[in-house]
């Protein structure tokens, strides 16, 4: 089956960021999409684009997107015009924008679907685990110009897997209990079929040998169903890094996608210079998967294919200097410089905890503190 990758002439961004609609009173999730988004359309519709707010599988859950961007900043700039028009809609609807990777106390069977074959399709297949899906995250898209070039980055961006897990880590608690993971989400996501890590396949004719393989035996109807923590977006032309939790504000958006769009970025001119990309195991990259989501930034993670090991935050620090100059070049450089500042000042997942043990293990305190953050 023959899969056409849409090159990008220049190294692009654009970003997904998913939201859950909590009640102002109860804290609890509000299955109120539909009319947030029937209000957007009748009330701000000359003001915001309306092509930039997606449904999502459930009615809880709105997603909003950027265009295309030549830098971080134009992203962020793009992301923060639509959120001040939805907040402002949610608001008079009487409920919140909440962004972590899961919502503390909130009950799977509570929550209602989103209309639709494909999400109903969904559902049908996957029944308990698919509903259990109450999680959100940040999706990046850096643009790639070569097909040939689009796997051995996919590859290669797993050695980085475990930096941009811990460093967006937001979802320590579910259904009232702290898991004991800084990312649950990572946890929860990979149950269903076709996600989690991507197969590490040398050449775009074992990628398109698999999508015809899945099509063929019904795995999946769309090829976006292949749902992998990074993967090909050939209709887009970029390489879609899906690793991150949900984001509580915009400093913290600003300094992951300016991280990956520079991890992409540096390893397609490393391409490009005719060096060959560093891999691992796959046996190593879903033991580093499991060690960023389940101690976050005290992560020792394994380096290489040699089993070398070093604790996430000081390699992330080599590795941000390493970047600095490519960031200067793509207008990110301040963004960059933003990643440091989350091991300083705690991840989202150590806030929350933070939050829970100051308030007698009150759960409806740390919504409230995942909202303000939004706000501030």
């Amino acid at each position: 089956m023959r899969v056409d990758f849409t090159g990008s002439p220049r190294p692009t961004v654009g970003v997904e960021w998913e939201f859950a609609l909590v009640d102002k009173v109860t804290r609890d999730l509000s299955n109120t999409a539909s009319e947030l988004f029937e209000a957007v359309h009748e009330r701000e519709a000359s003001v915001v684009d309306e092509s930039k707010l997606h449904k999502e599988l459930l009615r809880n859950t709105v997603e909003l997107v950027t265009g295309i961007c030549d830098n971080v900043g134009e992203a962020v700039d793009d992301l923060a015009t639509t959120m001040r028009v939805v907040r402002r809609t949610a608001d008079a609807l009487g409920v919140d924008l909440y962004a972590a990777g899961t919502h503390p106390f909130a009950q799977w069977s509570l929550q209602l679907l989103t209309p639709g074959h494909r999400y109903e399709e969904l559902i049908a297949r996957t029944q308990w685990w698919g509903r259990q899906m109450l999680i959100w995250g940040l999706h990046v898209h850096v643009g790639v110009r070569r097909r040939d070039q689009v796997l051995p980055i996919v590859s290669s961006l797993l050695n980085h897997f475990p930096h941009l897990q811990a460093l967006s880590a937001s979802s320590p608690l579910w259904s009232g209990q702290d898991t004991g993971y800084a990312s649950n989400r990572a946890m929860m996501f990979q149950q269903l079929p076709t996600a989690g890590l991507p197969f590490q396949f040398q050449t775009w004719a074992e990628y398109e040998g698999y999508v015809a393989d899945a099509f063929r035996t019904g795995v999946i109807e769309h090829i976006n169903d292949i749902r992998w923590d990074i993967r090909p977006s050939p209709a887009l032309g970029t390489v879609e890094v899906r690793v991150c939790d949900g984001v509580s504000n915009l400093r913290e958006l600003s300094a992951l996608t300016a991280l990956t769009h520079c991890l992409v970025v540096d390893l397609e001119r490393r391409l490009d210079a005719g060096e060959e990309l560093p891999t691992m195991p796959p046996w190593h990259v879903q033991e580093n998967k499991w060690r960023a989501a389940r101690y976050g930034l005290d992560a020792e993670i394994i380096l290489d294919a040699a089993g070398n090991e070093r604790l996430v935050t000081d390699d992330l620090d080599d590795l941000l200097e390493r970047l600095s100059p490519l960031a200067r070049e793509l207008a990110c450089e301040e963004e960059l410089r933003l990643v440091a500042e989350i091991p300083k000042t705690g991840a989202s997942y150590e806030r929350q905890r933070r939050v829970l043990a100051e308030n007698d293990g009150n759960l409806v305190a740390v919504v409230d503190s995942v909202v303000a953050e939004l706000e501030d």
